[in-house]
């Protein structure tokens, strides 16, 4: 499986993220020879991989990375809960499109042959199910708007290079809600797995819990969403986006009762419908990864947090953790 990636020269963009770490990980069991490209110094790093440091929003740090290789996999980008995508609106906004922008151009000029570009479900306009053709129907929803719209910059840049230029193997996935090891567990601008696995594991009781449970969403670990990705690179590498997701909903409250058990915890939960959710009910479409890519997720929800629980509980130390990379608080 993955003969494709033997011996081929590879940058991993976001290589220290919780997609990038599964990704180089499988890349190098595939025989691939790696370049992990990330901001600050990596942490737990894969002993074969090669690790480079940059800020890709500079168009000669892209350069000097894309130099060589033969596949670029574009991962970095900027991750919060709902409510940080506005509060830091030009963080998501202009930091994503400088990236992608400066990424992909070099990696054009630098000659290489294949280039994944990781999207999101970001880009879609409310919907309860998220099926690839409608993104462009309608602008995304208005919690989404700054990284959705940048998100779908890097999907127009794929779209105008193929026009100009006739580069067209270009994958585009909009992968789902990921979730794993090396995420970002701070309460305050985490996403709702690993927030409430830090809160849950710390002993907050009653645990606070925003909504009524009903609220329903796509969840994919992080290593079948690195599989995901090599699979579309391999047999996708067309234009055409993808997405990558189980293609079923999770409710918030099948979360909860999810991270209990793996935590052996216990607490009251009390829910706060004052708080603001998002759509009800957002679960992408799967039929064209499974039907292209022969996609289908291999960890169940239930077995992926209870290895994101261990995995936390190891490391409680906070040294591993992935940290935002955005703007902070202002004074």
């Amino acid at each position: 499986m993955f003969a494709m990636y033997a011996n081929k020269r590879i940058l991993v963009t976001g290589a220290t993220g919780l997609i990038g770490r599964a990704l180089v990980k499988l890349l190098i069991q595939a025989g691939a020879r790696v370049r992990a490209a990330s901001l600050r110094d990596p942490i737990d790093p894969h002993p074969e991989a090669e690790y480079v440091q940059g800020d890709l929003m500079s168009r000669d740090v892209c350069a000097g990375m894309t130099r060589g290789m033969d596949y670029v996999f574009h991962l970095a980008s900027i991750k919060g809960s709902v409510g940080v995508g506005r509060k830091y609106a030009a963080d998501f906004f202009v930091k994503p499109i400088l990236m992608n922008t400066h990424m992909m151009e070099e990696s054009r000029k630098a000659g290489v042959e294949a280039y994944l570009f990781a999207s999101s479900i970001c880009v879609y306009a409310p919907a309860r199910v998220f099926v690839e053709e409608k993104a462009w129907d309608a602008p995304p929803q208005q919690a989404d708007a700054f990284a959705g719209w940048a998100k779908r910059m890097g999907e127009m840049q794929a779209a105008a290079y193929r026009e100009q230029y006739g580069w067209n193997k270009i994958a585009i996935v909009r992968p789902v809600n990921i979730y794993g090891p090396y995420d970002n567990f701070d309460p305050q601008t985490a996403q709702v797995i690993p927030a409430l696995i830090a809160r849950v594991v710390h002993g907050e009781n009653p645990l606070c819990v925003w909504g009524d449970g009903t609220a329903v969403r796509d969840f994919l670990y992080c290593r079948d969403a690195a599989r995901g990705m090599m699979l579309a690179l391999e047999k996708y590498a067309n234009g055409s986006p993808v997405n990558l997701g189980s293609g079923v909903g999770f409710s918030v409250r099948e979360i909860a009762e999810a991270i209990l058990a793996a935590t052996g915890r216990n607490p009251e939960i009390r829910w706060d419908t004052s708080k603001a959710t998002g759509e009800k009910y957002r679960v992408a479409d799967a039929k064209t990864a499974r039907e292209h890519l022969g996609f289908q997720p291999e960890v169940s929800l239930r077995d992926g947090i209870a290895e994101t629980v261990k995995w936390y509980m190891d490391h409680r130390d906070g040294r591993s953790f992935r940290k935002p990379n955005y703007s902070p608080s202002p004074s």
